[in-house]
């Protein structure tokens, strides 16, 4: 051995002085040599790869490209970025196929790149994401995608002056299947395609490159080119080490724990080696001055002279859009074997538990929607097992029902037994399997749904394509046909209105000539439905408007263009916070706040409303442990050191004392608004339902980052509805977000309506959603928008929740509280009676007795208060209630044994029933 390492010694000292490269002949000789295997255990990744939901599906052929190529990379789950620090140490970052990415994720990518990391990009780069995300991505990667060929075309190079060595390998042109990229004023094309107008398909910068096509996509590019174009890439921000021309054995290692700062959840990685590698040694990324950002003009508006934040600690911040994830995430990866946790075992076994008691739930609303005469005489006689049962009456077939809730329950009780067996494969393969035989089982043909809040956003976007009330017309009759009862139509939309205004400068130039807002009321009223007018009330602009519209991007909308004392801005100076879109108005500017309040004022006047939305009713997003921080308009800082002594632009977070009184104040700027729009609307119509749209993060993180806090408008009763935007792709992380509002105690009288978006929900997932809300303590939900209510949707809303007969009319819980509670009690009764007249509840004989005859005392006195309201009346159903409730869980002690879901189920259900009552009660209270 010390003779072999005398000769490899020898020749390093000959070839270095030839100009070879060590680290190669190292790798080379000793391979040769027999001391080390084909891959040395030392050797680093050459780059950090993104793995998302985005590229999961083509995950197998990215990584196999990368292995062909002899590239050698890390991962990095992009639901773990929060920060530039999660990104890595590698100096270069691999993006494929990434199409939505977070404000906070986007903003961790610009400033990791702007301290010397470098990009590479393929496909239509987050072009799901939100505007302000989209935007920031242009300026990172120099262009976007503008739109897909309908075709493979012809790759070429552009005639440009990039280097020969960078455009001129081998393999790298060919046809293609992809999309045109716009460049912006900083990125040069490096290929075109052919046959449209030499179009670019290739941009790059001195720090990114984008490929516009799907890489490592076998149906879009050819394996050769996919990799020559990578590693071209690569070699143009950093040499490739020698042995990247070799295949790497065995996959990608992960990232080290000093790469990634929080480890990546089993579910959420594909497969990877679990070789320990040493430290980076690629040359380090300097911590260069972040570059400002350039912001726009100020000759709207005069912005006043801040500085960044001083003495902040600088940490893995969340932006609150992030923080709607939960930390516990059940998406099942198929033919994964990743190791599941314990944790997660229990998790995926609840869910499926969960899942089976949804489709028990709504199965059995479905069997017993008629009277109880008509359920008696159909079901007399029918004894045999509870699945069965019910499904004879939901219309779904017996064996199918009863065989996917029997083999669902055994899979989630084995769950625990493949996860401690390590056969983690299977344990995913069996869920997913569970939960989509159980997702055929709900009774999708037949009403099920009882007095709700039946509520959705109509967009403008929607209203705009409908051109005129004929058109819209057309939305009012299948939102009717859906079952819909509340719309709320969006008025007010960055400062322009939907109709032709007295207060406001501007109406919408893509509405002009029509009111959509008259038609809105007078078809809504004809279908039995209510119109809110949904308001944007402190954003104050919104740059993709202004690209519809064909204004200039930092126009910052009409009020603000004519009141520039009214504009708000960061701790920076910029009206427009980096990664976002809109301008918002000073909530502290006394002109501003009577501007919106007449503005308010001549909707609910003029037109026949029946409620007010307000949406924007917050700061924009911030985040002080990062040093990004807003409220700093003219009026808000005059008014503050009036107060304190001290300007707010000359505090930070370290300051405690002061900066906790500066959010007080910012808080308390919107707190009083919301106070002052509930009085002056309410006195003009004292019927008049208001509500808001909210971000449902915790208390005080939301007080710090939005100055939102929508607790205090509930308890003093300034709203009615409380509509949190708790949206999510699955059930589960559904009700993570929306459990502890409805939990809530700090609420008072007011009504939580959950939010529930229809964007990328699968049409049963968004009727799984529903059921959960249906099973929960709520009164309804909203969906978001009109503008994603498919064909698919409609059917189903259609037969589930639709009118039984065309004419009739239930009650709408916000309106009509009582009667809905006593519509909801009397389906309740007929589910208990349905059970017991078929021997399927497991209650004594003489405890049945005992609870048939509470249950009709609480029924007559419903009934009653329904019929005709009085404080007395009111009394006698509350104390009702309140007996039943206590002696509950004594009565269902043996049911809830065998049936724990669907006992919990009726619980909420009288719990809903309790809130209606308080919501009654105060608006039986302020009657005139």
């Amino acid at each position: 051995m010390k003779n072999q390492e005398k000769r490899v010694t020898k020749l390093q000292l000959q070839l270095k002085k030839a100009g070879f490269f060590i680290f190669n002949l190292q790798f080379l000789l000793l391979n040769s040599l027999g001391i080390i295997p084909a891959i040395a255990a030392d050797e680093e990744p050459v780059l950090s790869i993104v793995y998302s939901q985005d590229n999961s599906n083509q995950w197998s052929t990215i990584t196999n490209r990368l292995q062909a190529a002899g590239v050698k990379y890390c991962v990095i789950p992009l639901a773990d970025v929060r920060s530039a620090t999660d990104l890595g140490d590698r100096k270069v970052l691999f993006l494929p196929n990434v199409e939505t990415l977070t404000p906070a994720q986007t903003i961790a990518l610009e400033e990791w790149m702007s301290k010397g990391g470098r990009l590479i990009a393929s496909g239509p780069v987050g072009s799901l994401s939100a505007p302000g995300v989209r935007q920031l991505l242009r300026s990172i990667v120099g262009g976007f995608w503008g739109f897909s060929l309908s075709e493979k075309q012809e790759l070429q190079p552009a005639k440009t002056k990039l280097p020969e060595d960078w455009v001129n390998q081998e393999g790298m042109f060919g046809k293609v299947h992809g999309g045109v990229i716009l460049p912006d004023s900083v990125s040069t094309p490096a290929a075109v395609w052919k046959s449209t107008d030499n179009q670019p398909a290739v941009v790059t910068t001195d720090r990114s490159t984008l490929l516009g096509w799907r890489w490592g996509v076998d149906a879009v590019a050819g394996a050769e080119l996919d990799n020559a174009w990578l590693k071209a890439a690569i070699a143009r921000y950093m040499k490739l080490p020698p042995s990247a021309s070799r295949k790497v054995e065995g996959g990608s290692p992960t990232c080290s724990t000093s790469t990634i700062a929080k480890s990546p959840t089993p579910a959420s990685l594909p497969p990877v080696i679990t070789t320990a590698i040493q430290p980076v040694v690629q040359p380090p990324i300097t911590n260069t001055p972040k570059p400002q950002t350039k912001t726009p003009p100020k000759a709207i508006a005069t912005a006043p002279q801040l500085r960044p934040l001083v003495n902040v600690t600088r940490q893995n911040s969340r932006e609150p859009i992030d923080a709607l994830e939960d930390t516990v995430r059940l998406d099942v990866v198929p033919n994964s074997n990743v190791p599941i946790s314990s944790g997660d075992a229990i998790a995926l076994q609840q869910e499926l538990e969960n899942l089976i008691g949804r489709v028990e739930s709504s199965n059995l609303a479905a069997a017993t929607n008629g009277t109880n005469e008509d359920i008696a005489s159909n079901t007399e006689g029918l004894k045999v097992d509870r699945p069965n049962l019910i499904a004879s009456r939901s219309g779904v077939q017996i064996p199918e029902t009863a065989v996917a809730i029997t083999q669902a329950r055994e899979i989630a009780k084995n769950i625990p037994v493949l996860v401690a067996q390590k056969n983690y494969a299977l344990a995913r393969q069996q869920w997913l399997t569970a939960k989509a035989s159980l997702w055929k089982q709900f009774p999708l043909n037949r009403r099920l749904a009882q007095p709700e809040i039946r509520s959705v956003w109509l967009d403008r976007g929607t209203i705009v394509r409908a051109g005129s009330e004929q058109g819209l017309a057309q939305i009012f009759d299948r939102l009717a046909q859906s079952g819909i009862n509340t719309v709320f139509f969006e008025t007010v939309n960055a400062s322009y209105t939907i109709y032709p205004s007295q207060v406001a400068p501007q109406q919408n130039p893509l509405v002009r000539g029509w009111d959509p807002l008259a038609s809105a009321v007078k078809l809504a009223h004809a279908r039995n439905m209510e119109l809110h007018a949904w308001v944007w009330a402190f954003a104050a602009g919104n740059q993709r408007h202004n690209e519809i519209i064909n204004a200039k991007p930092d126009y910052p909308g009409p009020v603000l263009a004519a009141n520039p004392d009214w504009a708000n801005y960061d701790n920076r100076g910029n009206m427009i916070p980096i990664g976002q879109t809109k301008p918002f108005f000073d909530p502290a500017n006394p002109q501003l706040r009577q501007y919106l309040l007449r503005l308010y004022e001549e909707i609910v006047t003029r037109y026949q409303v029946d409620g007010i939305q307000l949406d924007y009713i917050r700061y924009p997003f911030q985040d002080p442990a990062a040093g990004r921080t807003y409220g700093y308009g003219k009026a808000a800082r005059e008014q503050f050191q009036q107060l304190t002594g001290v300007d707010p632009t000359k505090i930070s977070p370290s300051d405690r004392d002061l900066w906790q009184k500066w959010t007080a104040f910012r808080t308390e700027q919107v707190d009083s608004f919301v106070a002052q729009v509930s009085q002056q609307l309410r006195q003009k119509r004292s019927n008049l339902i208001v509500s808001v749209a909210v971000f449902p993060l915790p208390e005080i993180e939301r007080i710090h980052k939005l100055q939102q806090h929508w607790e205090v408008w509930a308890r003093r009763g300034d709203i009615d509805l409380i509509v949190p935007m708790t949206y999510a792709l699955d059930t589960p992380r559904f009700q993570r977000l929306a459990q502890p509002w409805i939990a809530s105690t700090q609420l008072g009288a007011t009504l939580l309506v959950p939010g529930i978006r229809l964007l990328s929900l699968p049409t049963v997932g968004a009727f799984d959603q529903l059921q959960l809300v249906r099973d929960l303590p709520v009164s309804g939900y909203a969906l978001f928008a009109v503008d994603n209510l498919n064909n698919e949707f409609h059917k189903i809303f259609s037969n589930t929740q639709g009118k039984a007969q065309p004419t009739s009319a239930e009650p709408i819980p916000h309106r009509q509280p009582f009667q809905a509670a006593a519509v909801r009690y009397s389906a309740l009764q007929r589910e208990w009676k349905f059970i017991l007249q078929n021997a399927q509840m497991r209650m004594p004989t003489t405890t049945i007795a005992e609870f048939n005859n509470q249950a009709q005392v609480l029924q007559t006195a419903l009934s009653q208060l329904a019929a005709s309201p009085s404080a007395s009346k009111f009394i006698t159903a509350k104390a009702a209630l309140s007996q039943f409730q206590s002696q509950y869980r004594t009565w269902m002690r043996q049911e809830a044994i065998e049936n724990p879901y669907q006992v919990k189920v009726w619980e909420n259900r009288l719990a809903a029933i309790e809130r209606l009552l308080r919501y009654g009660e105060r608006r039986l209270q302020s009657r005139p």
